[in-house]
């Protein structure tokens, strides 16, 4: 058995050297192609005809494809073990991405990224044949593009089309591993690769997705420049959502009103869209303008979406900011009634009644009749103690820690003030004040 377990060993370490030794070949081979087909490039007899272009071109992206050996991305690990021949990585680690847990494999040229369901999720190429393989492709077929005479049309296409596929896969590839910044730049590329001559195509999705990574990268300006190219060519993204982000844009610019009136004629062809509402919301509930106009928003937004608990918990917001507290509280009791589970309708109400209780609490410490302190204290304290049962129900509901720390103090601070009427608030307290410390 020993002898036997020594040779299984043996056999499978052979496996990974010859594994590596294949890619190592595989890699030497494009690269050598690279050179021959750039050498013709450079030949002056060559170098006027399309079909030498197109020859480095497609040399080139056979490049970029050479690290990642046999892999694809969708496949799993034991697909990759059998079609990788045997290659093995140098080492393996648990690693977030994009906010899921991976599993990280090192080669000497490569990385692959596993999700939890065992699949390829991502490849990294850590050591590239050639440097800035696509961009040189995308110069080549442009150039072949330049040269030809037609004959030659639908071989470019097809490599610009390659070409834009590479860079798209490139930039969603940068989302993920949280390089914003680089995504939008390779997203530009993609789309400019589908825009060169004889495809000469607009790919408005990459251009409105680099204008969406800048934007997540705060880098307003050139944000701004691809969201505008894209509602040039009337492209708005999901449900007019380009309007709610060139607004955004402007407001972090300081155009307040250039930003009020993209929300506006965005609300106009698109009304069914969330964000530019919330957008709108937002505006009128810090500029103090028209509140008329900011309550009919609201009830725009709960015939586009009457099941959204968040729209009751925003208004019990603006209402209570406006001092319309019957309001405030009503809004909040329908966030409750439409999804009993959404915390934070009773958090905000939780909040409204603790806030209105220290209001009662303050006007009693000023009241010189006796009467009406003894009233306003009643009142107080009916108040504070209606804060408690939706306090306790959204600690229930929460799962963040933090934010079942906040609702603990509120909840210590109320049953406080009634540890002397009986265990159950002792307890309380006990509880409340044990879990905020």
């Amino acid at each position: 058995m020993k002898k036997l377990l020594a040779i299984i060993a043996i056999a499978a370490s052979m496996s990974a050297v010859n594994a590596q030794a294949q890619n190592a070949k595989s890699v030497a081979a494009a690269k050598s192609a690279v050179e021959k087909a750039q050498a013709a490039t450079e030949n002056a007899k060559q170098n006027t005809k399309a079909a030498t272009w197109i020859k480095y071109g497609q040399t080139l992206i056979d490049a970029f494809n050479a690290p990642a050996g046999n892999a694809w991305v969708g496949m799993s690990a034991q697909e990759l073990q059998l079609l990788g021949a045997g290659e093995r990585p140098v080492s393996e680690s648990e690693v977030v991405l994009g906010g899921q847990p991976m599993r990280k494999q090192v080669f000497s040229n490569k990385n692959y990224y596993f999700n939890q369901a065992g699949q390829l999720a991502l490849i990294e190429v850590t050591q590239p044949v050639v440097e800035n393989a696509l961009e040189k492709a995308l110069d080549a077929f442009a150039k072949a593009g330049e040269l030809d005479n037609g004959q030659k049309a639908k071989d470019i296409s097809a490599g610009l089309e390659t070409v834009n596929s590479k860079f798209t896969d490139e930039a969603y590839k940068a989302y993920t591993m949280g390089n914003f910044g680089l995504a939008s730049e390779l997203f530009e590329k993609a789309a400019k690769a589908l825009a060169t001559a004889p495809l000469s195509q607009l790919d408005t999705n990459s251009i409105y997705n680099a204008g969406l990574t800048a934007w997540t990268n705060q880098d307003w300006n050139r944000a701004k420049a691809f969201f505008e190219e894209g509602v040039r060519h009337n492209y708005y993204g999901d449900k007019g959502e380009a309007y709610a982000k060139m607004a955004d844009v402007e407001d972090h610019l300081g155009n307040k009103e250039k930003s009020k009136s993209l929300l506006e004629e965005g609300f106009n062809k698109f009304p069914e869209n969330q964000s530019i509402l919330i957008g709108l919301i937002n505006y009128y509930l810090n500029s103090g303008e028209d509140t008329a106009r900011l309550f009919q928003l609201f009830e725009d937004a709960k015939k586009n979406e009457p099941d959204n608990a968040s729209l009751y918990y925003v208004e019990g917001n603006a209402r209570q900011k406006l001092g319309q507290n019957e309001e405030a509280l009503a809004a909040y009791n329908k966030a409750i009634e439409v999804n009993p589970k959404y915390e934070w309708g009773y958090i905000g109400k939780g909040m409204f009644l603790y806030n209105r209780a220290v209001e009662l609490q303050d006007a009693a410490s000023q009241e010189m009749d006796d009467a009406k302190y003894s009233k306003l204290i009643e009142e107080f304290e009916s108040t504070l103690k209606s804060c408690i049962e939706p306090f306790e129900t959204a600690f229930n509901l929460v799962s963040d820690n933090e934010t079942k720390g906040s609702i603990a103090e509120y909840l210590k601070n109320a049953c406080f003030r009634f540890r002397n009427e009986g265990a159950e608030y002792q307890e309380k307290y006990d509880k409340y004040s044990s879990f905020a410390q």
